[in-house]
């Protein structure tokens, strides 16, 4: 007599109940680094403002500002993107029942989402008003300054030195504003796509400006090719300077990245006493 056993497929698979990502210990550790990076932030305005002097020959040069810059970009990423992995992975709950390449994953993943959740939520807050606390501190000194020169264009300043006069009077300058505003559409327009001003152009803006200033066409076609020149110089130098801010926000996302990877393995290693592969007791 043969028993026949039938067995009926069970519900239980092995896998734990708990969920393999801890949002809350995540959340924390995102809000953590964020306020990090903020209370840092305000710290290096203030030592920029320490270290910019406006007199010649005090102070850092433009170079290593810069680059100082740059290198404390990197600093503020280490240091906020590794406390809020450590957070997130320390806070995190623990599994049962998980091999310990899975958990280490699971730590890694934990240090990466606490990460990119920390970058979005600085991206958000720095398209928000908030950051004018930032901003006013650095501005409060010439805040009348500012509100006077907000008024202004990016191409005022190479306007007001193309009729620069030294005569006490002009002739035709019956309306200079309608000149100057000309000149600004003209100059924006030009410089605008990274292009130059058309010869027709440089050569109408050498007419207005001897007619403004009373120079000769000779003079006044000087003048124009070495405030073009300028121009030229210093949106070159802007356009560096942000692909070089570009690069360095480029190299410490990446940077906080790996530390708060890290820094989550090491608090999830600890929160289970397994750091170091030596069982804590």
């Amino acid at each position: 007599m043969i028993d026949t056993v039938i067995v009926q497929p069970g519900t239980e698979t092995g896998e734990p109940s708990v969920a393999g990502v801890s949002w809350p210990a995540v959340a924390a550790g995102a809000v953590v680094s964020c306020a990090v990076t903020l209370v840092l932030l305000a710290f290096g305005a203030g030592l920029g403002l320490s270290v910019v002097s406006p007199w010649a020959g005090a102070g850092v040069s433009a170079t290593t500002f810069k680059i100082g810059t740059g290198l404390y970009l990197l600093v503020i990423a280490m240091i906020a993107s590794s406390l809020g992995g450590y957070i997130a992975g320390r806070l995190r709950s623990r599994w049962i029942g998980v091999h310990s390449d899975e958990v280490y994953f699971r730590d890694t993943a934990h240090g990466f989402v606490a990460w990119a959740f920390a970058s979005v939520l600085g991206a958000v807050l720095l398209a928000t008003p908030a950051t004018s606390v930032l901003s006013g501190a650095v501005t409060g000194a010439s805040q009348g300054a500012a509100t006077a020169a907000s008024q202004a264009g990016p191409m005022d300043g190479y306007v007001d030195t193309l009729f620069r006069s030294d005569a006490p009077a002009a002739p035709n300058a019956t309306n200079p504003q309608d000149s100057r505003a000309e000149m600004v559409r003209l100059f924006t327009g030009s410089f605008r796509s990274g292009g130059d001003l058309k010869p027709a152009d440089r050569q109408y803006v050498a007419k207005v400006v001897a007619a403004r200033t009373g120079l000769s066409q000779a003079d006044a076609e000087k003048r124009v090719n070495e405030v073009v020149t300028q121009a030229k110089t210093d949106i070159d130098a802007a356009r560096k300077a942000a692909m070089q801010l570009a690069f360095w926000l480029t190299a410490s996302l990446l940077l906080g990245a790996f530390c708060a990877s890290l820094a989550a393995t090491e608090g999830g290693g600890l929160r289970d006493g397994t750091w170091g592969r030596k069982v804590r007791r």
